[in-house]
């Protein structure tokens, strides 16, 4: 499988590290990752907006891993935030979290499923 980054002649200017669009090519497997939320397998929730996030994305590594695949294999990455305020603090978990990978990304600003959870994030991969 091979990921290509794209941004196309006369796009707007992008807000963050992130392409336009991500070309797949050559895969043979999707994975459809359903909304990961910030609950650590013992039931756990840490208070504070970055434990939350990274044990989203502890959780979306744990999925990956499930079928075989890593952080490299992910296309798009959806992200739920309770708060606006929280949108600096979760690029920063994001980006040292991904590593210079370059997923297709959409953040949503939306009242999450329960009252504690700041962040939600659900993801596509291929392989």
């Amino acid at each position: 499988m091979r990921l290509r980054a794209l941004t196309g002649d006369g796009s707007p200017p992008v807000q963050g590290s992130y392409p336009q669009a991500v070309e797949v090519t050559e895969a043979s497997r999707w994975l459809f990752l359903s909304g990961q939320v910030p609950v650590a397998p013992d039931g756990a929730l840490a208070a504070d907006f970055e434990g939350q996030c990274r044990q989203v994305w502890a959780n979306i590594e744990t999925q990956l891993t499930s079928a075989g695949m890593t952080l490299d294999n992910l296309v798009k990455v959806t992200t739920y935030l309770s708060d606006r305020r929280s949108s600096l603090e979760n690029r920063q978990v994001r980006l040292e979290v991904l590593a210079g990978r370059q997923p297709a990304l959409t953040v949503i600003i939306v009242d999450l499923f329960e009252e504690g959870w700041l962040v939600e994030i659900e993801a596509v991969a291929a392989a």
